[in-house]
């Protein structure tokens, strides 16, 4: 299994403390891999039969499940993912993490440990690479460094062509952006100069803001640390960019293509780590449709 994210101590013990607690994960690893056309047919052929689990949730995400418990059907899964080389933590990081340090913990509490328990295993949903879509993650900055706006612009102005209007407000395209300023929208493109595509990371367009325009120009060196950002998902669009800039809470805000998933697989395939809050799945599946108790025998 190949992580593309590093994750947070704190929020690792936070996970850590909860799933120990309570003796049970309730909410599953997405994981992605390169589809297989024996996987596809199989969950076809299951799912055109009646789901166990069909229900809408407050948020207006339909939720339907199916169950396989027919020993051939179980045969023709295992079978097809012996081909599979490898799987790939498309969200929850920190869920993967904290699941194998609870393991270690109750494995050391366990002097009868046999390597076979419930708390070994880890509660994951797996999806096709083709039938995933990331998300657009954008950023909201508080404040600009101590810099005025003519000042913040001209540095901007660079390391990227900066276009004075830009209606569509979400970028069409990679190596291109949104920038909320001053109640104005504008469209910044990077410069021929700083672009990397020989690079499975510095390519990606959320490291080049990061190493061209939020670290130089607004301090932010480490963005899992720093306070000063934030990080807006898409499925809550531009308006709520928009709203942080307007009510003062932030400077500016900036809206990013969304890499792939293929981009995503590379950078795991690499060994190395996306920025931080590089992708965002929607829909995630409901937490506490499923568990998995770590009593179970």
């Amino acid at each position: 299994i190949r992580r593309h994210e590093l994750t947070r101590d704190d929020k690792e013990r936070e996970r850590t403390c909860h799933i120990d607690t309570v003796g049970a994960q309730t909410g599953p690893v997405m994981l992605t891999y390169r589809g297989r056309e024996a996987i596809d047919r199989l969950t076809a052929r299951v799912a055109s039969g009646p789901p166990e689990y069909d229900f809408t949730a407050g948020d207006g995400v339909d939720h339907t499940a199916w169950v396989i418990d027919d020993p051939a059907e179980i045969r023709e899964v295992v079978q097809g993912f012996a081909g599979v080389d490898s799987l790939y933590i498309a969200d929850g990081h920190h869920r993967a993490a904290a699941a194998a340090s609870v393991a270690r913990l109750r494995m050391e509490r366990n002097p009868l440990d046999r390597g076979d328990e419930a708390y070994h295993l880890l509660m994951a949903v797996l999806f096709p690479q083709e039938q995933l879509r990331i998300m657009d993650y954008n950023r909201a900055v508080r404040d600009l460094n101590g810099l005025t706006e003519a000042v913040f612009l001209e540095r901007v102005g660079k390391r990227f062509l900066i276009s004075e209007s830009f209606t569509e407000k979400s970028p069409a395209r990679r190596h291109e952006f949104g920038m909320y300023l001053g109640g104005i929208w504008r469209r910044l493109e990077a410069r021929k100069e700083i672009l990397r595509d020989d690079d499975p990371i510095a390519g990606l367009d959320v490291s080049l803001l990061h190493e061209h325009l939020l670290d130089p120009v607004l301090g932010i060196l480490d963005q899992r640390m720093d306070t000063r950002i934030a990080f807006i998902g898409g499925s809550r669009g531009m308006v709520e960019l928009e709203n942080l800039v307007d009510r003062g809470d932030c400077a500016v805000a900036f809206s990013l293509y969304p890499p792939t998933v293929g981009e995503m697989m590379a950078v795991a395939d690499a060994g190395a780590v996306m920025p931080p809050k590089s992708t965002w799945f929607e829909p995630k599946l409901l937490s506490g449709l499923f568990v998995h108790l770590l009593t179970a025998t």
